[in-house]
């Protein structure tokens, strides 16, 4: 073949002349390396190989990271888990092997992903994102999917923002038909308890909500400042021992079972006041109140060693401690306040309007839950979690739904987590508002708060931060 006859056959002589000339618009300093780029961005992208393999998460338990091969590169996600993984979520796929990792090894899944989503995937364009969701969903065929420890998660993910000529955090927007971007209030975890720490605290997360702070930069400080304050009081009650932190980074002092939430509130409150940012910092709870349901009431002394048995609550006092609560402190959002398949007590406090009333293990990040939610006026805010639906399709159907019915939506991690940042880039594209991704310590957790750094110093001028709109984006 001759040069001519090969430059026909690929339409060489076109797609350089169309370079040169792209070039030459844009004035390029450096042509040739302007149009070797505009070439590259002409070539389809298809997926060529898909590894993936077994890590460890933040909890030292195995998790599953894939490598996503294309012609352009290769990209890299990995998947979070929760500790209290709710029964309406995604079913993680564990090996069960008592000898491996005390049967939380993730062999099978793996195996699952080389083998059978691997096939499925290769040859496709990994920028198509609905395409690719839905043909992960078509392989599965369950409907909780029994899915390779959130394969969906992993791979839905990894659709990498370098083959897309723009960051990630505008390619999600652009899949969500968002026109605005926005930097999330952080809601940073103070205090740890619940499933996530040792000591007697019965409410999962105590944290912090700077929506007073004029940029997601003084956002970050004001949490980090805070956190340190809260570190020095609680070493002058508790001795060191009380500065260990919880799985999300949080602090777990041992505090009094009489007094399970207001003494962690006292800390908080006393921290934010030595910061001298008392009016611009506000106080958020978790208190993943399935955790201590037994029946219809509540155990707040479930995890003492000798509790009384005298410390049971009725859905009716739990209303009223929460009144009271929001009365006595400046908090403005509690999460999961009830039972996970509570609507009722739920619906009640919701329609208080005292505070955000945010769906965790009520709603499960799932369009279906979340719809008939809004259909009943259940809650008022849609906490996200992506492996928890599976696939960012659904992520984005979700938010879509929520901030249809004028929710509040909190981005969050997981408690066992990765040092993966997309959930950054993902409140950013959705504009959530808020984002939860646990104390502004420990390398997985600022993973992604130092990512939203990255994205406000590159948005520049065009930077907005929710700050006190943490509910309206």
């Amino acid at each position: 073949m001759s040069v001519q006859e090969y430059l026909d056959k690929h339409l060489l002589s076109r797609k350089i002349e169309d370079a040169v000339n792209a070039a030459v618009r844009a004035k390029a300093p450096d042509p040739v390396l302007f149009i070797s780029n505009h070439t590259r961005k002409a070539v389809r992208c298809v997926i060529t190989k898909i590894k993936a393999r077994q890590i460890l998460d933040s909890r030292g338990i195995p998790t599953v990271e894939v490598d996503l091969y294309t012609n352009k590169g290769m990209f890299r996600a990995a998947a979070p888990s929760g500790t209290s993984t709710g029964m309406y979520e995604a079913v993680e796929l564990r090996d069960g092997d008592n000898g491996k990792y005390l049967g939380k090894s993730v062999c099978r899944a793996v195996k699952n992903i080389n083998e059978k989503v691997s096939e499925a995937l290769i040859g496709m364009d990994p920028t198509l994102q609905s395409q690719i969701d839905q043909a992960m969903i078509d392989l599965d065929k369950t409907e909780n999917k029994v899915k390779e420890l959130s394969v969906y998660h992993v791979l839905s993910t990894s659709s990498p923002s370098g083959l897309l000529q723009v960051p990630l955090y505008k390619h999600i927007a652009d899949l969500s038909g968002r026109t605005s971007l926005v930097l999330p209030v952080p809601a940073f975890t103070l205090i740890s308890g619940g499933k996530h720490a040792g000591n007697n605290l019965s409410v999962q997360e105590i944290m912090i909500l700077p929506i007073g702070a004029n940029t997601f930069e003084e956002a970050l400080q004001m949490g980090s400042e805070t956190y340190h304050h809260l570190k020095a009081i609680i070493s002058e009650r508790y001795g060191a021992n009380g500065c260990n932190v919880g799985e999300d980074g949080g602090f777990a002092p041992n505090i009094s079972r009489q007094v399970l939430f207001t003494e962690g509130l006292d800390l908080v409150k006393e921290a934010i006041d030595r910061t001298g940012y008392s009016e611009r910092i506000k106080i958020a709870m978790d208190v993943a109140a399935t955790d201590f349901c037994i029946g219809t009431k509540y155990d707040l002394d479930y995890k003492s060693p000798n509790k009384s048995g005298q410390n049971f609550k009725t859905a009716e006092s739990m209303t009223e401690m929460y009144t009271q609560l929001c009365k006595d402190y400046p908090i403005v959002s509690i999460e999961d306040p009830f039972d996970k398949d509570d609507w009722e007590h739920t619906k009640l406090f919701t329609g208080l309007g005292i505070c955000q009333v945010v769906g965790d293990d009520l709603l499960m990040s799932n369009p279906k839950r979340i719809e008939k939610a809004i259909d009943e006026f259940t809650c008022n805010a849609l906490l996200l979690k992506v492996n928890q639906i599976g696939t960012v399709t659904e992520a984005i159907e979700a938010v879509k739904l929520a901030k249809d019915a004028s929710w509040g939506v909190v981005t969050s991690h997981r408690c066992g987590e990765t040092e993966d940042s997309f959930i950054a880039d993902l409140a950013v594209g959705l504009s959530t508002g808020q984002i939860k991704a646990g104390a502004p310590c420990r390398g997985e957790r600022l993973a992604k708060y130092n990512q939203l750094l990255r994205i406000e110093e590159e948005l520049s001028d065009q930077a907005v931060y929710a700050g006190e709109n943490w509910r309206l984006h």
